[in-house]
Parts: structure tokens; C-alpha cells; sequence
């Protein structure tokens, strides 16, 4: 695919906060998009009153992941990216900004097509399944989390029965995701990683509902 052709994606990252969904996208995103990572490996003061002499003044993208931990920095980031009409995602923010998406997370993101090609990609995980009599045969992914879980956990799945697929492929991603475990959610109940394991198991389940028993 020409360079014209791919999605810009500017990536801001932490002292390495984002380091695991740039290596998932590169790996399973093919050639269709083009990866911008900014960095920032400063020790930062608790609030930032001015976060000009950090960010960028213009960012050419289609596209903005943040993956920052500070806030101040966040906020001012999704300004700018409304000022300069580039949509943003924020997993696991709690961003009131327009044009600013922010999942619980980076697997809980549904589809919108003004996110372009990486909403295609990745996000809430979606499967296709085969299986002989009741164990899994193959898993495809559909699209999956860019921190790579999703691909990871899958391929762990052939050889199982169903019922068990169902359950491991939730404790598995668990296993592999790299959100913070100590983030508990207040509204959904459950930290990120047992979050992402109940969303990817629950994806199983629909894929393996959805190929049915007759349809070997």
C-alpha cells in the first residue's frame, strides 16, 4: 500500500506508557497505517499550568492515540486535536471533550468510521471460529486489542473443547493484556484486565453461536 494511501497515526506516549499497542499495531495492523510516536520522558510536576512547551504546536494526522498518564497533558492534547478537527482516543479517560472517544478500554472500542481503518482493526474483539463436533479447530481474528492480547490468546484456543475455549480465552487475555490491573472502575465494576477478559470471552461465545453446529 502506498504511503498515501495509509492512515496517519500520531501516537503520544509516557515514558514508554504505549509502547505495547505500537508493537500490536505494527505487527497486526500490516501496512495500513503510518505511525507517528511522540514521546515524552520528562519528570513532570503534579499539574501543568502551561503544556505548550511539551506538546506539539501542529499535528499532521488522521488520527491521535493517547496513551499519556498525565492529565493536564491529556486534556490539552484533546483540545488541540478538536481545534485541528483530528479525532482522538483516549482508553480509560474521562475526557468531555468533542471529538475526543474515550473506551473504557483499548478493547472496548467500538466501530466509528470517522476513526477510519484503525476502528476496522482494532477495538472490540470480533472472531471467526471452526470446530469439529465440540473442540476448536482455528480462531481468526477479526480485530482485536493493539496491545496484541487478542491474537495472543487466541492462538491458544485450537485444541480445546468449546465450553473451555469459552472461559480460557477470557483468563488467557487477562494473561496477556497490559492495561493496569489497579485501575478499577467504578461503573463498570471490574478493573481493566477483568474487563477485557469478560469482552473477549463474551466474543468467543457470539463467534462460536454464530458458526453453529451444522455448519461443518
Amino acid at each position: 500500500m502506498s504511503e498515501k494511501n495509509r492512515q496517519r497515526i500520531a501516537v503520544f506516549q509516557q515514558n514508554g506508557s504505549g509502547e505495547s499497542k505500537i508493537r500490536g499495531i505494527r505487527e497486526h495492523g500490516g501496512d495500513r497505517f503510518l505511525l507517528e510516536v511522540v514521546d515524552i520522558d520528562l519528570l513532570l510536576p503534579p499539574v501543568i499550568d502551561d503544556t505548550s512547551e511539551y506538546l506539539p504546536e501542529t499535528i499532521e494526522a488522521d488520527l491521535v492515540l493517547d496513551y499519556l498518564q498525565h492529565p493536564d497533558l491529556s486534556q490539552d492534547l484533546a483540545e488541540r486535536c478538536r481545534t485541528l478537527g483530528i479525532p482522538m482516543i483516549a482508553s480509560g479517560r474521562k475526557i468531555r471533550v468533542k471529538g475526543t472517544t474515550t473506551p473504557p478500554t483499548c478493547c472496548g472500542l467500538a466501530r466509528h468510521k470517522r476513526l477510519g481503518p484503525y476502528a476496522d482493526a482494532f477495538g472490540a474483539p470480533e472472531f471467526e471460529v471452526e470446530f469439529d463436533t465440540d473442540t476448536i479447530t482455528e480462531v481468526r481474528v477479526l480485530r482485536g486489542a493493539p496491545c496484541g492480547a487478542t491474537w495472543e490468546a487466541a492462538a491458544r484456543m485450537v485444541g480445546l473443547p468449546i465450553e473451555e475455549a469459552v472461559v480460557r480465552m477470557g483468563l488467557d487475555t487477562q494473561y496477556f493484556c497490559t492495561a493496569n490491573p489497579a485501575g478499577w472502575d467504578p461503573i463498570h465494576g471490574k478493573s481493566p484486565v477483568h474487563f477485557a477478559g469478560e469482552v473477549h470471552s463474551a466474543a468467543l461465545r457470539r463467534a462460536v453461536r454464530k458458526h453453529g453446529p451444522g455448519d461443518d
